[in-house]
């Protein structure tokens, strides 16, 4: 039985972007095609089969440890782009501000599709969602030199709408105008998931 369920969701590809390894921030810079291979996009900052352990991990492992990389992705929504935005009193959220790889469009609630879910393109090419990607003061640093006054409203800005990292399942290429397909883990929500997290 397949573990994977196929949704009636998809989304349109609507911008790609990388960011440089040895960039100064996390800014990318807007591409055409991202080259997917295991290991995550080509020539990209966040590609590598390791990486060394970050806050997101804090509470399992010690700072620089080797761990898998799970994060060679940010995927986020252009609907909840569009909500950043407004929320800071902009008229738009460039997503190489925010050192975006993929925005989709398409997906309600993007954010908190669920952790395992994949996105798979026309040639078969599929990423794997790891989690939510929880808002940092990082974008709004690069947000401030363009919008003096706004970079700072980022973090709150941007709760639950900072899209989610994910990796590199099967090694393919993406186009902007590509539509992507959501499969969902079938499964049901694990019924003590409130308990564990009090």
């Amino acid at each position: 039985m397949p573990a994977l369920k196929p949704t009636k969701f998809s989304a349109k590809i609507v911008w790609l972007g990388q960011v440089a390894p040895a960039g100064k921030d996390l800014s990318a810079t807007s591409v055409e095609t991202l080259s997917l291979v295991i290991g995550g996009a080509e020539g990209e900052a966040h590609s590598g089969i390791t990486r060394p352990s970050c806050v997101r991990v804090k509470a399992l492992y010690e700072k620089g440890t080797e761990i898998a990389n799970v994060r060679q992705l940010s995927v986020l929504s252009k609907e909840e782009l569009d909500l950043i935005a407004q929320d800071m009193g902009l008229a738009a959220l460039d997503p190489a501000w925010l050192g975006a790889s993929i925005v989709l469009e398409g997906i309600p609630d993007f954010t908190h599709v669920p952790p395992n879910a994949r996105l798979q393109g026309p040639d078969g090419a599929t990423i794997t969602i790891d989690m939510e990607n929880r808002p940092c003061v990082l974008p709004g640093r690069v947000i401030e030199g363009s919008h003096p006054g706004h970079g700072p409203k980022f973090k709150t800005a941007a709760e639950g709408r900072r899209g989610v990292t994910a990796w590199v399942e099967r090694p393919g290429q993406f186009a902007v105008g590509d539509v992507v397909q959501l499969f969902v883990p079938d499964q049901p929500v694990w019924a003590h998931l409130d308990e564990a997290r009090a």
